[in-house]
């Protein structure tokens, strides 16, 4: 019942993810319709019930468009889990400020990036020109696509292409 299901808004915009117990609620009282299933059934007491996959709003919900986050898990993400120093993917990567925070360095989508350990120890507290350590790739934020908002889950769940690709 934790299956991610894809919500779109009641023009067919993608607009989130929820767990398959939460879109059964929607489905139940009428808040939203179906738009493709075959994960199974649900079982109840008195009825079975189709496990959806993806589901549409009956309304058009207005809301600000989604954006990425600024975590360490989208900064990893958006470097494709590789050191940007170095290149190499390891267990473990850090977020370092490009430039540190003491030499007022801010937390942002342009001044974070992901970086193994021992190329984080060797940078330490320097700038880039004062630890001689070249950047592979210059940092910036994630666009606010649906294709990379909800990226993640078209590796598992294809049928969701079509509804996020146009977004």
């Amino acid at each position: 019942m934790n299956e991610p299901v894809l919500v779109l808004n009641g023009n067919y915009a993608p607009i989130s993810v929820c767990t398959t117990r939460r879109a059964m609620g929607l489905l139940v009282i009428g808040k939203a319709n179906m738009i493709l299933d075959g994960r199974g059934v649900v079982h109840t007491v008195s009825r079975t019930f189709p496990k959806p996959s993806i589901i549409r709003l009956q309304k058009i919900i207005k809301r600000p468009r989604p954006c990425v986050k600024l975590t360490k898990r989208e900064i990893l993400r958006r470097d494709n889990y590789r050191c940007q120093y170095c290149g190499r993917s390891s267990a473990t990567l850090t977020v370092d400020h490009i430039v540190p925070q003491h030499l007022g360095g801010e937390s942002t989508w342009e001044n974070l990036v992901t970086a193994c350990a021992e190329c984080n120890h060797k940078k330490g507290g320097r700038s880039l020109a004062q630890s001689g350590l070249i950047l592979r790739t210059i940092p910036k934020r994630p666009p606010n696509s649906a294709k990379y908002l909800f990226g993640k889950y078209l590796n598992r769940y294809e049928e969701w292409e079509p509804f996020i690709k146009g977004w």
